[in-house]
Formats: structure tokens, sequence, C-alpha cells
């Protein structure tokens, strides 16, 4: 007898996205995610669209595209890269006067 169990397709697993970039037809539509392949190194998503039978968007044109930090230098970072830097220039100084 066969079980009622079925395995679960590559679009259930994969969910859906939402096209993000501003001039894109779709612009603010949530697709199904057929499957993700690379392009040229690339991530793409293929999805189904009821205009056509499926379009393919790179992940940075979907809400899938790594977040931007908001504060790439925060003021413990800069402190830390001053430290460094200033320990770095001591240190050189030091070599400096005593090596020649």
């Amino acid at each position: 007898a066969r079980s009622s169990h079925r395995a679960a397709s590559s679009s259930d697993s994969l969910g859906s996205l939402v096209v993000t970039h501003p001039f894109h037809p779709l612009a603010g539509r949530r697709l199904v995610v057929l499957f993700i392949k690379r392009r040229a190194g690339a991530v793409v998503f293929v999805c189904a669209s009821d205009i056509s039978r499926s379009v393919t968007l790179p992940r940075e044109w979907t809400d899938r595209a790594p977040r931007p930090a908001t504060h790439r230098l925060s003021a413990e970072g800069l402190s830390a890269a001053r430290a460094l830097v200033d320990a770095l220039v001591s240190r050189r100084a030091g070599t400096d006067k005593g090596g020649s």
C-alpha cells in the first residue's frame, strides 16, 4: 500500500520572495520560488509568475538580498582602529630610532 505522505516539492521548501527592484514591472509582488541557480557566479531565483511562465531575478532585486549595514563604522570600531594605528606608529617609531 502507498503511504499517504507526499514528498514536498522543491518550491514548497524554497518559499516565496518579494521583488524589491523599484523599476521592475513586478516590483512589490510576492512570487513563489521554483528553484535557485548560479549565473556568472551570482545567485538568481527562478520564480513562478502569472504574467509569464517564469521570471528570473538576481538576488539583489529581491527581499532576500543581504541587508546593508546601517552603521558601517561604530564609535567603538573607530576607537579600536585608532588605538591600533597609534600602536603601530609607536612601534614603527621605536624601531626606526634604534635600528640604524
